[in-house]
């Protein structure tokens, strides 16, 4: 893992082994994705979008039709309507 301080004007600098691994160039743009949980992804921005699919996992179980139907009305038979 690395780390790295965040300097005044909100600048940080790349560790070095992590500059190797992904090769930038002085004026290369990069992108800061963020997942459901809260992590910070650092990403090329020329890169093909196509290659963040699957970087945010899905949930496990996945709802039925019927099931969020069920929680809807659920959720709402408390609100009364204006």
């Amino acid at each position: 893992m690395s780390a790295a301080k965040i300097a005044s004007k909100g600048q940080i600098t790349i560790p070095k082994h992590i500059r190797d691994q992904q090769s930038p160039e002085p004026g290369d743009r990069v992108q800061f994705l963020t997942d459901y949980s809260g992590h910070v992804y650092l990403v090329p921005a020329n890169e093909d979008v196509s290659t963040l699919k699957g970087m945010i996992p899905r949930p496990a179980k996945p709802l039925c039709t019927k099931a969020m139907n069920a929680t809807i009305k659920r959720k709402g038979a408390g609100r009364s309507s204006a």
